[in-house]
């Protein structure tokens, strides 16, 4: 039997016993019954992609076959499928700390951090420096290289590791590319702090929000953040490949230009001018046709996100997170499993990490036994803190699962399929 501390105040007997009390007495328990959950399966992996609600299956078929199938491009106006990113990307502001007219759906996280790096560049257009860390996430790296192929002469990437970030900030940054929530270790990086310092050296600030929308509070207007980007099918349970969406701070957007000039950007898309005209507002962050399929599933979940009191959702993720970290200990204490996540259950996001000498292999082992983590080179097993389904009872089961697999011989053999995977 363990003994665990929440934020270092109320202490937990934890045995099986104890974990099925807290779900009887859990606030929250209510909404596990709201989604799809895999039969005999463990699912710690919302983190990477959240469940599907009961709801999303109802709504898609009626949309198929209705709205669709019957109304066929009628239902752009009767059934508002145009208005769909700005009705989704009101709702989705309503989580992050942003305004009516600030957030729209769309696109996917990729596209709209290249947007958003491009609009900070014009925004801070007498500098060219993109700065970010080594540690974020590889996609976010990617779209600045991919930039400076295409105008070397207008955006210089800068990397730099995360222990050296404040040193960095110049004036000669146009802008700070982060990740709120560190994708491997799910440490938390402080938003309104470094927002603050960038400031005070004329550095506007994008913020990636793909792993803290809808596992953490957040407050982009508050902390006064300029960009920030996320995509919708982690957390917000929007389904695999689910729309993005950006925000934009209203104080910015008679400066941006879009560079992505697609015709639903347009100011009046419909008069199908030859020249293009940005719109007034948000909707200049639009490209293409919205993706409509998508963007529906996306409301579905993000619906059930704001019925839920995001404050009781990060008390028991932090509840969850603390309660596993100690049953890890307990079970296995060698350092067979080394903790790679933040102990400070206000530092650690909606997942927990350990590293592992043979982490590829042990993770594809505890999937095919019911477990569903992932891993993330070269060497982390992460394992998803979702409140909204998961029960305390699963930690326990998924520590005693993880003990019967690790202490079994064959998912050493998984360890050859690994060039599969990286």
């Amino acid at each position: 039997m363990s003994v665990v501390k929440i934020n270092g105040i109320k202490a937990y007997m934890i045995d099986k016993n104890t974990l099925l009390d807290l779900d009887k007495n859990d606030a929250l328990k209510s909404f596990r019954e709201e989604f799809q959950i895999p039969d005999n399966t463990l699912y710690f992996d919302g983190n990477s992609l959240g469940l599907a609600p009961q709801i999303t299956q109802k709504k898609m078929s009626s949309v198929i076959s209705s709205e669709w199938g019957q109304g066929g491009i009628r239902s752009w106006i009767n059934h508002d499928w145009g208005i769909s990113p700005q009705r989704i990307g009101n709702k989705i502001a309503k989580l992050i700390g942003a305004g009516n007219g600030e957030v729209i759906a769309a696109d996917s996280t990729s596209i709209n951090i290249f947007k958003a790096i491009v609009a900070a560049l014009q925004v801070n257009h007498e500098r060219k420096i993109i700065l970010t860390v080594e540690e974020n996430f590889p996609t976010d790296i990617y779209m600045m290289q991919g930039l400076e192929t295409f105008a070397p002469s207008k955006i210089t990437p800068k990397i730099v590791p995360s222990s050296s970030l404040i040193e960095s900030l110049d004036e000669s940054v146009a802008a700070l590319l982060l990740t709120e929530v560190n994708y491997k270790t799910g440490e938390i990086s402080d938003m309104r702090e470094i927002t603050r310092q960038a400031h005070q050296r004329g550095i506007l600030v994008i913020w990636d929000l793909s792993h803290s929308v809808g596992s953490i509070p957040v407050d982009l207007n508050g902390c006064n953040v300029d960009f920030a980007v996320g995509c919708g099918y982690k957390f917000l349970n929007g389904g695999p490949g689910a729309p993005a969406f950006i925000y934009t701070a209203k104080r910015h957007l008679s400066l941006i230009d879009p560079i992505l000039s697609g015709w639903f950007g347009h100011a009046n898309p419909f008069a199908f001018n030859l020249q293009y005209e940005p719109a007034k507002n948000i909707n200049r962050f639009m490209c293409g046709t919205p993706p409509l399929l998508g963007l529906i599933a996306l409301e579905c979940g993000v619906d059930i996100s704001l019925k839920a009191d995001i404050k009781l959702l990060r008390k028991k993720a932090k509840k969850l997170g603390a309660i596993f970290i100690e049953l890890m200990r307990d079970k296995f204490k060698s350092k067979e499993f080394e903790l790679a996540s933040p102990l400070d259950d206000e530092k650690r996001g909606g997942h927990v990490s350990f590293r592992h000498l043979h982490g590829f292999a042990l993770s594809r082992a505890l999937v095919e036994n019911g477990l569903v983590c992932d891993f993330r080179s070269p060497d982390i097993i992460r394992f998803g803190i979702t409140p909204l389904y998961m029960r305390y009872q699963d930690l326990y089961d998924a520590v005693e699962l993880i003990a019967d697999v690790t202490e079994s011989t064959n998912w050493e053999e998984k360890e050859e399929t690994i060039a599969l995977y990286t």
